[in-house]
C-alpha cells in the first residue's frame, strides 16, 4: 500500500474503502503476529518500521521508513516506530457461531475506550461475539484498537447490525434495567444475546418492548445513578463466565 493511502487509514471512510486498518506499537504488533499463526487472513498484514526496529522478527512483508514518515503514518503523537497495516475482516472470514457462544450487542456505543475495553473483556473470557448497531463507533478506529490491547484479533465483530433484526436471529434477549432481576438469577445464564445501550441514552424503551428483552439489574448500594458502560458489560460477562464454570463443574 502507498504511504499516502496509509495516512488515510486514520479516517473511517478510507478504512472502509481500502479495507485495511492500522495497528501501532510493539505490544499490538506482537499480538497480531500471534493471531496470524491461526488466522491466515492476518498473514497478509504489512509492517512499517523505523531504523530502531529493522531487526524485528516478523512473518509479514516489512518496509523501513524514516522517523518523519512514521510520524505522518502513526496515529499517536510519539510513535514507537513500528506499525502494521492489517486487512479488515469480511463476512466470509468471520467464524460461524460456536455451540454455547454468547452475543453482546452494543447499541450506538460512542466511546472508543469503552468499546476497546469491552472487546478486551470478551477476549479474556472467550466464547463471545460482539455485534455493533449502526451509529456505533468504528471498531477499527485506532483508539479502539489500542484500548483493545489485541482483543480486536480474537473477538468476532459484526458491524451495522440493526437492533430491530435481533428477534429473527436470537430466541432470547436480555438487557439491563434498574427494575430487573439480579444477575445472579439462574435465568440470566439462559439467554442468547445480551443487549447494552448507548452511554447516555441507553436503548429506546419501545425497542426493548418489541424485542421482548428480559431485564436484569446490577445491584448497588451507593448514591451514584449509573455505571460506566464498559464496567456494566464487564460485570455481566464475568457473571456469565462464573455461571458457566459452576454449571459445568470446571475447576
Amino acid at each position: 500500500m502507498k504511504l499516502d493511502d496509509i495516512k488515510k487509514l486514520h479516517h473511517k471512510k478510507y478504512r472502509q474503502s481500502l479495507s485495511h486498518y492500522l495497528v501501532e506499537g510493539e505490544h499490538l504488533v506482537l499480538e497480531l503476529q500471534k493471531a496470524a499463526t491461526h488466522k491466515p487472513e492476518l498473514s497478509l498484514s504489512e509492517l512499517y518500521v523505523t531504523g530502531g526496529y529493522e531487526q524485528w522478527a516478523s512473518p509479514f512483508k516489512t518496509h523501513q521508513v524514516s522517523e518523519r514518515q512514521m510520524s505522518q503514518l502513526a496515529d499517536t503523537r510519539t510513535p514507537q516506530g513500528i506499525l502494521a497495516v492489517v486487512p479488515m475482516p469480511n463476512s466470509e472470514s468471520l467464524p460461524a457461531p460456536k455451540p454455547g457462544e454468547k452475543t453482546v450487542y452494543l447499541h450506538e456505543v460512542q466511546d472508543p475506550g469503552n468499546l476497546g475495553t469491552i472487546l478486551r473483556t470478551l477476549a479474556w473470557f472467550g466464547g463471545f461475539r460482539c455485534l455493533l448497531s449502526p451509529g456505533s463507533v468504528d471498531p477499527y478506529n485506532p483508539k479502539v484498537v489500542r484500548a483493545s490491547m489485541g482483543a480486536i484479533f480474537h473477538v468476532p465483530i459484526e458491524t451495522e447490525v440493526p437492533l430491530a433484526g435481533l428477534n429473527s436471529r436470537y430466541k432470547s434477549i436480555a438487557c439491563l434495567d434498574l427494575n430487573g432481576d439480579r444477575l445472579t438469577a439462574e435465568s440470566f445464564q439462559q439467554h442468547d444475546c445480551y443487549l447494552f445501550g448507548n452511554e447516555a441514552r441507553g436503548v429506546p424503551a419501545e425497542a426493548l418492548d418489541q424485542l421482548g428483552a428480559t431485564p436484569y439489574t446490577i445491584v448497588g448500594k451507593g448514591e451514584i445513578e449509573s455505571l460506566n458502560l464498559a464496567s456494566a458489560v464487564n460485570m455481566c460477562t464475568y457473571e456469565l463466565a462464573r455461571g458457566y464454570t459452576l454449571s459445568n463443574g470446571v475447576q
